[in-house]
């Protein structure tokens, strides 16, 4: 049984290095995540789990993909990520089951906050990304809307590619870091 279960984790731990490092080139090559991509993740993910083969049960897997998008949707709603983002994480907790997904958004908000930094820095922009995003989360909504606009408008240049920090939090969390 031992053997089985190191056989689920290395299959786990192989797909989800895949599915997550393709969804980050093509989001940084494109701006998007396939759907296709997603929900081939999430089927893997509850496919596994019901032959038995996955990290999890099939109740934690369907628990997983329900907390990855409950995580994400707040970024969503407030115009802090993508639609795509949302499905990733959800996508990935169905590899990962309810525990490991809230460990993985946890290091993805780490890793998105360093990149978010980084890529200020490297634009330039650190002054006015810091400001942005401190009235993206004002009480006051109308400066959060003025905010939103600020980072949607296409000659901001404050939006990146996010799926790398979720594809850098998920497969830590796989690798069992």
């Amino acid at each position: 049984m031992s053997s089985l279960l190191h056989n689920s984790d290395a299959l786990v731990t192989a797909i989800v290095a895949l599915g997550m490092g393709a969804a980050a080139v093509i989001d940084l090559r494109t701006r998007r995540i396939p759907n296709v991509l997603t929900a081939s993740i999430a089927a893997i993910g509850i496919g596994l789990a019901a032959a038995g083969l996955g990290r999890v049960g099939v109740g934690a897997a369907l628990l997983g993909c329900l907390l990855g998008l409950a995580f994400m949707l707040p970024g969503h709603i407030f115009g802090a990520t993508g639609a795509g983002d949302v499905k990733l994480l959800a996508a990935a907790g169905a590899l990962l089951g309810p525990t490991d997904t809230l460990h993985a958004f946890l290091n993805t908000a780490i890793a998105g906050g360093v990149l978010a930094l980084l890529v200020a820095v490297a634009r330039r922009r650190l002054r006015h990304t810091v400001g942005s995003t401190a009235r993206l989360m004002s009480a006051e909504p109308q400066a959060r809307e003025a905010a939103r606009d600020t980072i949607e408008h296409t000659s901001s240049q404050n939006r990146f590619a996010y799926a790398p920090a979720i594809a850098i939090g998920v497969v830590l969390v796989a690798l069992s870091w």
